[in-house]
């Protein structure tokens, strides 16, 4: 994937003209293909019309705030890496952010080099999630999970993972019987610090359950393990 990252087409969702600019500009600069819109909702359409495989994605804009969009854009592409940017620094909305389903998060005033890395970054997690040939399916109940495509097949129905998805339910496999920490979880798989307050491994829990429990409200492989976090019963 490094040595064809210059095919890369990227999707610039930014209202403010001079950041754009420059956005296209060096990205396109780059090598990557560059598509560009002021308006979330535009932004979503691209996404369903189009083939990107990254999107960069401004919290501020004139008809949508970013969380929203990315909401969207999720329900659109389940997998497709988004990039938040946003002139907000606190952990919090960091935390919003990925709980919208963003994969990673940069603030204003950043430099150029710090965002083409991240890009970079982005473009080789993907091609290991979709592309690594030694991640081998494992089976949770009736589901039938594979880590290199991002699928789940359940009942012959298949349904896409999000990379985090995929990294959580690795992470409670390998500790498989033993209760995960909420704290463990936000470390190890999204890099932010833990905070009392944040959600995000409820909220990716939820989403799992739905694809992988016959029940969702009573689990029999994901269980809540309560005033710790969670634990996997295959």
């Amino acid at each position: 994937m490094d040595d064809a990252l210059g095919t890369q087409t990227i999707l610039v969702i930014e209202d403010d003209p001079a950041l754009a600019l420059g956005l296209c500009d060096t990205l396109e600069f780059e090598g990557f293909r560059v598509h560009h819109t002021t308006h979330g909702r535009e932004g979503v359409r691209h996404v369903e019309n189009g083939n990107f495989d990254c999107v960069i994605l401004d919290l501020m804009l004139p008809d949508m705030n970013g969380y929203q969009v990315c909401q969207e854009i999720r329900r659109v592409d389940p997998v497709v890496p988004i990039l938040m940017l946003t002139a907000r620094s606190q952990e919090a909305d960091k935390i919003r952010g990925l709980d919208a389903g963003a994969d990673d998060y940069v603030t204003k005033p950043f430099s150029i080099g710090e965002l083409v890395a991240r890009i970079r970054a982005l473009f080789r997690r993907a091609a290991r999630a979709r592309g690594s040939v030694t991640e081998s399916a494992f089976v949770i109940g009736d589901a039938t999970v594979h880590p290199s495509t991002q699928m789940i097949e359940r009942e012959g129905k298949e349904q896409p993972l999000s990379f985090y998805e995929v990294e959580l339910l690795k992470l409670l496999l390998v500790r498989q019987g033993h209760p995960v920490t909420r704290e463990d979880m936000l470390e190890k798989i999204w890099g932010v610090s833990p905070q009392q307050t944040t959600r995000t491994v409820d909220n990716f829990i939820v989403k799992l359950r739905k694809k992988i429990e016959p029940q969702p409200d009573k689990p029999r492989h994901i269980l809540t393990v309560y005033g710790v976090g969670y634990k996997l019963v295959p």
